[in-house]
């Protein structure tokens, strides 16, 4: 039973600490939309996606009014779109008809971004797979709602290289065709080792293929809410710091829990699962470089930085463990240094740089994340990036991602504005040293020795 001081607790959370459900996100197969004929697969996504998703912005809005929960964005994920366009797909343009139909589809239901544009390439690309990632900069740059990733790693297969060279190329070009808007198609792509089926978070979300027709998951934020809890407990030992964090994640989660369920309730679609990732916004007092500060440091990116970042991760996970029966996709501690205005004040101090940022990557949720870099850039330097952090991913078995955004017309310590959630970012540095004989070779890096397990 939740008693009344929960529910005075939760009330103060939401008022003052900036607690909210970040997304109800709807995931949706449209693996009974493919087929040989182009039109007809259009159509038959277009119908599915608006049929399904029909009244989740009213449901969303439902529950917020009754409850008295913010729920900031109501999304859509689809089925990898390289899966359903396979066989009527013969051009990248063929594939760029697809997204301009899920950003109508999006339009029409309400919802601020649909994932799932997208391609698993984990071990090597089919002809499908490649001219859908060849299409992604005219897609991304022709929408506005629709997100797009690629999965080019994982513990099992190993990386694949020739991907990972494409998608350096891939996201310079996207960076091109969006440079009146700051080059802001390539906040809309993710590449992943690893990538989760249940995601809810954008710009990486999909709706795996072991996932049902369709799928409730809910992804649960409170920064704000964590750094509070942390400041009653200033100066205490770890102990202490731990337990406060797994409370307060539990506390977090329950409500991720309830909005969950009342969603599958209202919406009579199966509840997937509950992804608490301490996911920041721009505003003041919703950082997770707050936290990494209220537990003891001068900035992020001070020494210390990794393993206060592994202990934050590691009791939010605890927390939120014991709060739900279904926590799934990334759960854990967001990184993004646009979004996180405390990341933003380390950078520009000059206490986070990017290698810190990836050595932060092997014990967060995510990876490099909203990160903006000079425009003229290599596309094998962007290459060696990706490579680096789907190593981390592949090595420890767990999600990495990559999300870079090389700013045409921009360099080292220009500011680039997003706006909305997704903020703004200082440029930053990028080792300038050539990567360009290791991406060159082509091919695929095999999987670890420990990812034999049968």
């Amino acid at each position: 039973m939740i008693n009344i001081q929960e529910v005075i607790e939760t009330n103060k959370m939401i008022e003052q600490e900036n607690l909210d459900v970040r997304t109800i996100t709807l995931g949706i197969s449209l693996l009974d939309c493919s087929g040989p004929d182009l039109e007809e697969v259009n159509r038959k996504i277009y119908d599915k996606i608006t049929r399904v998703a029909e009244n989740l912005v009213a449901t969303g809005n439902r529950i917020q009014r009754e409850y008295g929960i913010p729920i900031v964005n109501k999304r859509i994920s689809v089925t990898p779109i390289s899966l359903v366009g396979a066989a009527a797909c013969k051009t990248p343009e063929d594939y760029v008809t697809i997204a301009k139909t899920l950003d109508e589809a999006a339009s029409t239901v309400g919802v601020n971004f649909i994932g799932g544009y997208s391609a698993l390439v984990s071990k090597a690309m089919t002809a499908s797979d490649k001219l859908l990632i060849q299409s992604i900069p005219m897609a991304l740059s022709q929408t506005e709602r629709v997100c797009s990733s690629v999965n080019v790693g994982s513990t099992k297969t190993g990386i694949d290289m020739n991907a990972v060279k494409l998608l350096g190329e891939i996201i310079l070009e996207t960076a091109e065709y969006t440079k009146d808007k700051d080059s802001i198609g390539c906040a809309k792509l993710v590449v992943f080792c690893n990538a989760p089926d249940d995601n809810p978070f954008m710009a990486g979300a999909f709706h795996g293929v072991t996932e049902g027709d369709a799928v409730i998951n809910v992804g649960v934020s409170g920064p704000g809410v964590v750094k509070k809890a942390l400041e009653s407990v200033r100066g205490a030992d770890f102990e202490t710091l731990c337990e406060t964090i797994k409370k307060t994640a539990f506390k977090i989660t329950r409500v991720g829990q309830l909005v969950a369920q009342e969603a599958s309730k209202i919406l009579n679609i199966p509840f997937g699962i509950v992804d608490l990732s301490l996911a920041p916004t721009p505003a003041i007092g919703d950082s997770v470089a707050e936290i990494l500060e209220e537990i003891g440091l001068e900035y992020a990116g001070a020494p210390g930085t990794t393993a206060a970042l592994a202990l934050l991760n590691d009791q939010v996970k605890k927390g939120g463990v014991m709060a739900s029966s279904y926590v799934g996709g990334l759960s854990g501690a967001f990184i993004p240094v646009s979004e996180d205005q405390g990341m933003i004040n380390a950078v520009e101090a000059g206490a986070l740089t990017l290698e810190k940022l990836e050595a932060m990557t092997c014990v967060c949720s995510v990876g490099l994340d909203m990160i903006a870099i000079p425009g003229d850039t290599k596309a094998t330097t962007i290459s060696g990036i990706i490579a680096d952090e789907m190593a981390i991913g592949m090595i420890n078995q767990k999600t990495t991602a990559v999300r870079i955004i090389p700013v045409k017309g921009k360099t080292i310590g220009d500011r680039v504005e997003f706006g909305g959630l997704l903020g703004y970012a200082p440029v930053m540095k990028v080792n300038s040293f050539s990567c360009d004989n290791f991406i060159n070779r082509g091919g695929r890096i095999p999987a670890p020795i420990h990812s034999f397990k049968n």
